[in-house]
């Protein structure tokens, strides 16, 4: 499933009229190069979640008849359901035809030329119920995992003090990472989806989700290997700086 209902608000002007996974990096859409990337994995069957602009996305897809892949979309444009919500509004298009098949989840701002079919064997090895990219880089945003195992463990704001779950402290222990906006979940996570939000489809966000079912569910992390480039391309600054790094070393 790729993520591409966001209002990119941090990419205006472009997104005054246009949705963010349009926007170019070396003249190609951000959202052709996920669907390449996942494409170059083995995937055939995926999920697009549109609603700002979302008949441009559509429109996109149709003209470039799905990139030889069977692309469903799932229509967020009466309410925009975040990444846990779009993810439980899907449901039914992801595992209708493989109930058992662990599903990739990609952000549609997220530039990478990881090979993710390296992702989602790790994923199927290791037994975890979900597996999320984290990076070393400088976010105030961290995420905790065991260091024996890479169980996530806690998450911190370094810059405001919030933490999850509450009482949280990082510890010896454990080691942060921030969380890099590619994941894999096994179908299993439905039924938690349903019981976190029992008041149905509704927005919510994937990771706060995460750190609740801290104790019901294998979560690890898969660090990005060294030599693959990663970039979020949300905001106009981060877009330059991508450009310049990753398409001039193409």
């Amino acid at each position: 499933m790729i993520f591409a209902a966001g209002l990119g608000s941090r990419l205006k002007p472009f997104t005054l009229e246009h949705p963010k996974a349009l926007v170019t990096v070396g003249g190609k859409p951000m959202l052709q190069r996920v669907i390449e990337n996942v494409a170059a994995a083995g995937v055939r069957e995926v999920v697009v979640n549109v609603h700002h602009f979302a008949s441009q996305i559509v429109d996109f897809l149709r003209e470039n008849d799905n990139f030889g892949l069977e692309i469903t979309v799932s229509d967020e444009s009466d309410c925009l359901l975040d990444t846990g919500g779009g993810l439980l509004k899907a449901r039914d298009l992801l595992v209708g035809g493989a109930p058992e098949e662990p599903i990739l989840l990609h952000n549609a701002d997220i530039l990478t030329d990881l090979p993710l079919g390296m992702m989602l064997e790790r994923h199927k090895l290791s037994g975890a119920d979900v597996t999320l990219l984290c990076g070393d880089r400088h976010s105030s945003r961290r995420l905790y995992f065991a260091k024996d195992d890479d169980r996530l463990a806690g998450w911190e704001n370094v810059s405001s003090g919030e933490v999850n779950p509450k009482g949280f402290r990082p510890r010896e222990d454990v080691s942060p990472s921030p969380f890099n906006g590619v994941h894999i979940v096994n179908p299993s996570v439905f039924t938690l989806l349903e019981e976190y939000a029992p008041e149905g489809i509704t927005p919510f966000s994937i990771v706060p989700f995460y750190l609740a079912m801290l104790n019901r569910l294998d979560i690890r992390r898969y660090m990005l290997p060294e030599g693959c480039r990663w970039f979020d391309v949300g905001s106009s600054e981060k877009l330059s700086a991508a450009e310049r790094a990753f398409c001039g070393n193409q």
